[in-house]
């Protein structure tokens, strides 16, 4: 597993600075899965400012080389994952392609778009990893392609258990470049909450679907 506590704390700072992350542990927001939840991120900020953005490229690339070597194509999980993809795809000088939630409705009811070439590896690229369902099925939509998946890279991850029992089951190796505890750490040493607020964040880790209730 890759890590890397520099680039954790960097990440992380990054995320609050442009209020990608943000943290109200006592105003929560509502998850389209119905779960309320203290914290709400949004990669696709990253976007819009070119250092980060070109910061967050630069270190999934050269993670993706460390953790996985050579391979043959960058995928990314619609949507989210589609830019940042495209970027590490370009940084590698890589064949890119994208997965869709759900095939194309018209058309050629395209699952996958670009050029499909099985029997390549691949790396796919998500810009958050919640439980993981939705990268994995992307990631069960290549297999069935015939391309042979090295694992996942993703900027930022809660650290659910789920996902890693869920990745586990699926024998995909991923990878992110900041998680929920070295977020947590950043934003009470910067004050960007206070210590009370701590424990409730921590608790909503342990018991998501249920906290709030």
């Amino acid at each position: 597993m890759f890590t890397n506590s520099e680039t954790e704390q960097q990440v992380a700072e990054f995320l609050l600075q442009i209020k990608a992350i943000k943290l109200q542990p006592t105003n929560p927001f509502t998850w389209a899965s119905g779960w309320k939840s203290p914290i709400y991120c949004d990669n696709r900020v990253t976007l819009s400012y070119p250092t980060i953005r070109t910061y967050i490229r630069q270190k999934l690339t050269s993670a993706i080389q460390e953790m996985f070597g050579s391979v043959g194509c960058i995928a990314g999980v619609a949507t989210a994952g589609i830019p940042q993809g495209a970027l590490v795809a370009q940084e590698l000088g890589l064949p890119f392609i994208y997965v869709r939630a759900k095939a194309k409705e018209h058309g050629r009811g395209n699952l996958i778009e670009g050029e499909i070439n099985p029997g390549q590896r691949v790396v796919v690229i998500e810009d958050l990893i919640s439980t993981g369902k939705s990268s994995l099925q992307a990631v069960d939509a290549l297999r069935e392609a015939g391309y042979t998946v090295a694992g996942l890279a993703a900027i930022f991850s809660y650290g659910f258990n789920v996902a890693d029992e869920n990745f586990k089951n699926a024998k995909c190796p991923y990878f992110t470049l900041s998680n929920y505890n070295a977020l947590i750490k950043y934003a009470e040493e910067k004050q960007f909450i206070s210590s009370a607020d701590v424990d409730m964040l921590r608790k909503w880790r342990e018991e998501p679907s249920t906290w709030g209730q």
